[in-house]
Formats: structure tokens, sequence, C-alpha cells
């Protein structure tokens, strides 16, 4: 039995390319009723994707379209259907992140990767930490602050020379962005039931912008992250190549 797959493209040419030629292939179905929905993109693509059909059933399988694909799979027209039926699946759980911006607006936004919060201005940002409604850093005088999904640590957290996080590990990786002090500050690994607080110190004269993957807010005044596992974003992976096998291989290159 045939597999629906519904064939999703960034706007790069080479991607659009390759969805015409899939389709006409393989057809197309509404993303509503597909059994498996195709990235045809870079990682960046991967992330929209997945943020725009995360209330859909379908999981959905990446093919390298793009430059980097970290999260995609190496792309062939041949072979398709067996490559999804003998699929690998890893279940994503993204950060929520509420943010208050200085005018007193609530903003709310979802992220695979991070939440980032960075300097907006020509002075370091001046961040407070505090976990589970606990002070824990009172000043950190930065470029930024993020917390980062397992699945986003090889990203902008690694390089920020946060840790490699395995993709089943239950923690999430809280990472300084060029800490001047505490000067030798490397961040923190928290539990990830853990609800961190960000709060900007000085906001007037030390603008800072919050970044939930690609929505940014600026003129921050706090920020609160949690794990949000009442949303599962779920990725296919061609068998070992999976997220599990990726990770682990970043550490070795």
């Amino acid at each position: 039995m045939s597999l629906k797959i519904a064939f999703m493209a960034s706007s790069a040419p080479v991607a659009q390319t390759a969805r015409a030629a899939l389709i006409g292939r393989y057809g197309d179905a509404p993303p509503e009723a597909a059994d498996v929905i195709v990235a045809l993109g870079g990682d960046g693509f991967m992330l929209r994707t997945l943020h725009a059909t995360q209330d859909l059933p379908a999981p959905v399988y990446g093919m390298n379209r793009g430059t980097i694909g970290f999260l995609m799979n190496e792309y062939s027209e041949s072979d398709l259907m067996d490559r999804l039926r003998a699929a690998e699946e890893a279940v994503i759980n993204p950060l929520a992140m509420r943010a208050m911006d200085q005018t007193g607006n609530l903003h709310e936004a979802l992220a695979i990767n991070e939440v980032s919060l960075l300097r907006a201005g020509p002075q370091a940002a001046k961040l407070r930490i505090s976990v589970d409604g606990r002070l824990r850093l009172a000043e950190l005088a930065c470029d930024g602050a993020l917390l980062a999904t397992p699945a986003g640590s090889t990203a902008y957290n690694y390089s920020a020379h946060g840790p490699i996080l395995p993709i089943g590990a239950d923690v999430l990786a809280l990472t300084a962005i060029a800490a001047f002090r505490p000067r030798r500050w490397r961040g923190a690994l928290l539990p990830k039931t853990a609800q961190v607080r960000f709060d900007v110190i000085e906001a007037d004269k030390r603008p800072v912008m919050a970044v939930a993957d690609s929505e940014s807010i600026t003129e921050i005044d706090w920020v609160e992250i949690r794990s949000e596992p009442r949303i599962a974003h779920r990725i296919l992976f061609d068998p070992g190549h999976g997220l599990e096998e990726r990770l682990i291989s970043e550490q070795f290159t």
C-alpha cells in the first residue's frame, strides 16, 4: 500500500525543482491527509515545517536541499517509499517561551532548538537567572545566554561552547554567550522539567532581544522558558543516521 505524501519545500530553486520532480513521481497529498510530510530544504526550513505542522498527525521526513542539513536525510528521488517505510522516528518536545517587553506586552513562542537572549546595544547585557523560582545567578554580564534542547544542542549552543546532549537526555543546556562576568562561568545542565527565568538588569541602558528559533522580540524585560511536553514533534531519519547517531558523530569530527 502506497503512503500518502505531502511535499513541502523552501523557496530555494533547488528545493522547488526537487518538489516538482517528487510530485511527478509520487503525487502530492494535502498535509492534513498525509501519512508523511516530506520537507525539502535546509535545517531552517525543517524547523519552520515542524512548527507549521505541529498539530497534524503525520511525522516529518526531511531531505536536504539546503546548506547544512543536520536535521535532514540525503536527497534521492528513486527509493523514497522504501526509505519512508524503514525510517526511524525521533520525538522532540519544544521549549515554550513567555517574554515581557518594556511596554508591558506579553509574547509567547515555541522553540525546537533554543531560546536565546542577545544584547541589542553597544554595551554588554546584564541578566539575572532564576531556576524554578530560586535565584541562581544574581548578575551575568555577557553578550547573551541561551537555553537549548538536546536537538538544538549542536546548533547555536555548540557554537557558544555549550555541551552536546544525547537526544534522549531529559536535560536542557543553559549556556552563556561571551560571558564577561563571572568570567569562568561555563553554564549549567538543568532537568527538562526546570523553568528558567531571565530578568534583564538595566534594560533601558542595556537592551536585550529574545529569539525563539527564528522569532524575535525586542526590548525585553524578562523571559520565562520551560519544556512543553504537550507538543511532540515526530521526525523521521534513515536507519543508522538518526539524531542519536548524528549527535555522537558530531563529537568526534
